[in-house]
């Protein structure tokens, strides 16, 4: 299991996309956070086998009614020391 981190551009904040991505996650039993960032953008953190990048990485993309996801980046965490109890929304 490796720790990714994803960046979500477009109009992703203020749209409940940190409420969709949360409870989708949630329903895949799926470990980590979203928060949004200051320049406008979702970051989003998952534990994840290989095989579930491509189910999460949908979930972002599709996000909320009202968003639009433009670009995502993903990269692999080297270090974290989190403790994943779940999927949380954070500010």
């Amino acid at each position: 299991m490796e720790v990714y981190n994803f960046v979500v551009s477009g109009r992703v904040q203020g749209v409940f996309y940190r409420k969709f991505v949360s409870q989708n996650a949630m329903r895949k039993q799926f470990q980590g956070y979203v928060k949004n960032l200051n320049d406008g953008t979702v970051e989003a953190v998952a534990a994840l086998w290989e095989e579930d990048v491509p189910v999460f990485k949908k979930i972002l993309e599709e996000g909320s009614p009202a968003s639009k996801v433009e670009r995502i980046t993903m990269s692999t965490l080297d270090e974290d020391d989190l403790v994943y109890d779940g999927f949380e929304v954070r500010s």
